[in-house]
């Protein structure tokens, strides 16, 4: 079976913009390109980070490395009662809330993301693990 991962923008950050945790990040996407795992996220997240891609290299280079990357990663999104669901729930980001109904609507195995407190609010049927946490889980 083919586990299916909703990628959060921290962790594509990390790995487009080389930050402290590229290393990880980028034995994520071999996995992607080894096809051992699909990837999904959402429009939102490819805009956060054509934002800071944008910042850090431009428009043109912004716009070829997530050409790039959505090669390997596949675009979904949230339903309308899914968002007020969202919106309803004990989140208190948003935008994490949003993120998480989205990837548990589409059905994931597992949501992955750098943020620490975000990982608390997981529910058993989608764990939300850091990169490393994955890596280790899957190997």
């Amino acid at each position: 079976m083919v586990l299916r991962v909703f990628l959060d923008a921290n962790v594509l950050l990390d790995f487009l913009l080389k930050r402290n945790g590229f290393e990880a990040a980028r034995q994520l996407m071999e996995r992607l390109v080894d096809a051992r795992l699909t990837a999904f996220t959402t429009p939102s997240v490819i805009q956060m980070a054509g934002y800071w891609l944008t910042k850090a290299y431009g428009a043109e280079k912004a716009k070829m490395l997530l050409l790039s990357l959505l090669e390997n990663i596949q675009i979904i999104d949230i339903r309308h009662d899914d968002c007020l669901h969202a919106l309803l729930s004990e989140f208190e980001d948003i935008e994490d809330a949003i993120q998480y109904l989205t990837a548990i609507h589409h059905k994931m195995h597992y949501f992955i993301s750098g943020d620490k407190a975000f990982q608390r609010r997981a529910i058993p049927s989608l764990p939300i693990l850091d990169v490393n946490q994955f890596l280790s889980l899957s190997s």
